[in-house]
């Protein structure tokens, strides 16, 4: 960085969170700038520290970095298109989306960095379990319901058990445990819908309050990462990164090594 930039612009190019979230936190005291509390329209310079909530925020480009956005409609997740999630929130570097999500849904998205964590989340026999609201053309009686809870067939076969929970005659909310492209839409076609609205909730652990604003981002505390890592069970020795394996051969050439050594 060589010219100063504002402080809420410096904390999303560190992939911290998007600039209205900055303002927020700068608002109420949680983002510091030099060791006092930052303000609205600080800029921020090489040899300036930033901490939010006690944390500093310089980023090293090999850091891991995991996203949470809340995607708006009309935006794709393929880079190639005129409309990307990667030009929305001005990403520079290459991310990975955790699971499926078309142009026409909204709602919770995760984004990393961290290749081995997006292909382990989003692997079918890991049963990704995410929760979506879904409104649809007209009204859905109960038995239609429980079609839906007990598996619909489609030309790729036959849907795995949900948990569908009515929330008004037009909208429901469902928990799918597998991951296809357009599994809603196609379920609620099979049954003579339109689905007017797909908004995704919950990935594993990770929920995204309905209050939270479109297109807004933020990191994920370490804490959420964590969990979303025990959830697919990603175990604390594994990485994103290929890991050599412990052989045989390689404990006898480190005994020869010590040996040799003295």
């Amino acid at each position: 960085m060589s010219e100063p930039v504002r402080i809420n612009k410096y904390l999303a190019e560190q992939h911290y969170c998007s600039r209205r979230e900055a303002d927020r936190l700068i608002a109420s005291g949680n983002v510091f700038l030099n060791n006092r509390p930052a303000k609205l329209g600080d800029k921020v310079g090489d040899n300036d520290v930033v901490r939010v909530n006690g944390r500093d925020r310089g980023q090293k480009s090999t850091s891991r970095v995991y996203l949470m956005i809340n995607k708006p409609v009309g935006i794709s997740l393929n880079k190639k298109t005129e409309h990307n999630i990667y030009d929305l929130i001005d990403l520079k570097q290459t991310f990975f989306p955790v699971g499926e999500m078309s142009e026409r849904d909204e709602g919770l998205l995760i984004l990393t960095n961290d290749s081995f964590f997006a292909k382990r989340l989003s692997l079918p026999k890991y049963s990704l379990d995410q929760e979506f609201v879904v409104e649809v053309n007209k009204p859905m009686p109960r038995g239609d319901i429980t079609q839906l809870q007990n598996g619909i067939v489609l030309k790729d076969g036959i849907t795995k058990s949900a948990k569908v929970r009515q929330l008004d005659p037009h909208r429901f909310a469902i928990i799918l445990s597998e991951s296809k492209q357009d599994l809603i839409r196609r379920m609620c076609a099979a049954l003579g819908y339109e689905v007017e609205s797909l908004i995704r909730t919950r990935i594993l652990t990770l929920k995204m309050v309905s209050t939270y604003p479109v297109s807004n981002w933020r990191n994920l505390m370490d804490s959420e990462v964590e969990d979303l890592k025990k959830a697919s069970g990603i175990k604390a020795v594994e990485t994103h990164a290929k890991q050599k394996p412990w052989t045989e051969n390689r404990k006898k050439k480190l005994a020869r090594n010590r040996k040799a050594g003295g």
